[in-house]
C-alpha cells in the first residue's frame, strides 16, 4: 500500500465494483473547476492508523462541534470484512496540510503530516457500515471524537431531517463539495494529481434518492458541464448547501466510466435515522454542541 494515498487508490481490484457497465468506487478528491478552499476552516484532512501505529488511509471530514468530527463510515473502518475501526487518527486543518511533504522519501510536511502534528482522535463510530457493495446498501457515515476540544471560529452544521426534500433538484439546487486528495482534471487520467490541500467546487443535485438504501443524494460531478465533483481522497468530506455551512451529506462513492466523473452518491445526514444514531453514540453534551439547521 502506498503511504500517501487512500486505500481506494491502491487496491482498485479489490474495491472497485462494477455496476451496470459502470464503476462504483469510494470517493476521494475534488475534480474539475476547483479552487483552493480557504472558506471552510472546519473541513480537515484525517489520517488513520492501525493498532501498531501504521498509516492505513486518509480521508476528509468536518468538525461539527469542538470535539465531533463527521466523516464517512468507510473512512473510520479499516477492514470491511471484520468491521474493525481505526485505532487512532490525526486531523489537519491547514488549507495546504502537505505543502512540503515528500512522497518519494516519506519526509513529513511542516504540518507534521502524516505522522505528527494535527489534533488526535482515538474514539470512532460507524453507522452500521458494512462495506461498499453492489447494489450499494451501506450506511456510510462515521464519527471521530477528538481527544481534546478544538476551538475554531466556525463549525459545520447539520441539516435538519428532510432538508433535501424541500431544497429540491436541478441547476438551482446548488451545493459545494470540499476535500483533500486526488484531482482527476476534467476526466483526464493523465492529469491525475495527488494533493493534500483543501479544495472546493460547486455542483448541483440531480436526485435526492440514490441506490444506497434510497438515501444517497446524487450529485453531478461532470466537470465538462461547468461543475466540480469528487475523486479519490475526498471521502467523508461535506456536501454543503450553497453559500452556507450546512452539511446535507458526506462524500461516499461515485459511479462513472471515468471513475472521477459522472454521478456521485453522497450519503445523506439530513435523515432522522442518522441523527438518532448520532444521539445514541454521543454524550448529551456532545450532541447539544452540534448545530442543527432548519432550511
Amino acid at each position: 500500500m502506498l503511504p500517501n494515498l487512500a486505500r481506494w487508490v491502491t487496491a482498485p481490484i479489490a474495491l472497485a465494483l462494477a455496476m451496470i457497465g459502470m464503476m462504483a468506487t469510494p470517493s476521494g478528491a475534488i475534480t474539475g473547476n476547483f479552487v483552493p478552499d480557504f472558506e471552510h476552516e472546519y473541513v480537515g484532512l484525517i489520517v488513520f492508523y492501525d493498532q501498531d501505529g501504521e498509516f492505513v488511509q486518509r480521508c476528509t471530514g468536518s468538525l461539527i462541534s469542538p470535539t465531533v468530527f463527521l466523516t464517512a463510515g468507510h473512512c473510520v473502518t479499516i477492514d470491511d470484512a471484520t468491521g474493525e475501526l481505526a485505532s487512532s487518527a490525526r486531523i489537519y486543518f491547514e488549507q495546504d496540510a502537505g505543502a512540503d511533504y515528500d512522497p518519494e522519501t516519506d519526509t513529513p510536511a511542516s504540518s507534521g503530516y502524516p505522522y505528527t502534528g494535527g489534533v488526535t482522535a482515538r474514539t470512532f463510530y460507524a453507522f452500521d457500515y458494512q462495506g461498499i457493495t453492489v447494489p450499494a446498501t451501506t450506511n456510510d457515515v462515521g464519527l471521530a471524537i477528538l481527544d481534546a476540544p478544538l476551538a475554531l471560529d466556525s463549525y459545520g452544521s447539520l441539516a435538519a431531517p428532510g432538508t433535501l426534500e424541500e431544497y429540491g433538484t436541478g441547476p438551482r439546487a446548488r451545493v459545494t463539495v470540499s476535500g483533500y486528495g486526488v484531482t482527476y482534471v476534467n476526466g483526464n487520467p493523465a492529469a491525475t494529481e495527488s494533493y493534500r490541500s483543501r479544495l472546493m467546487a460547486n455542483t448541483w443535485i440531480i436526485g435526492t434518492r440514490g441506490v444506497a438504501n434510497g438515501i444517497n443524494v446524487q450529485l453531478s460531478s461532470a466537470p465538462g458541464r461547468g461543475g466540480g465533483g469528487t475523486c479519490f481522497g475526498d471521502s467523508g468530506g461535506p456536501t454543503l448547501l450553497y453559500g452556507t455551512d450546512t452539511i446535507v451529506a458526506v462524500t461516499s462513492f461515485g459511479m462513472s466510466r471515468n471513475v472521477c466523473g459522472g454521478t456521485e452518491f453522497n450519503f445523506r445526514v439530513d435523515t432522522a435515522a442518522v441523527q438518532q444514531w448520532m444521539q445514541s453514540v454521543l454524550t448529551e453534551e456532545q450532541w447539544n454542541e452540534i448545530n442543527v439547521v432548519q432550511l
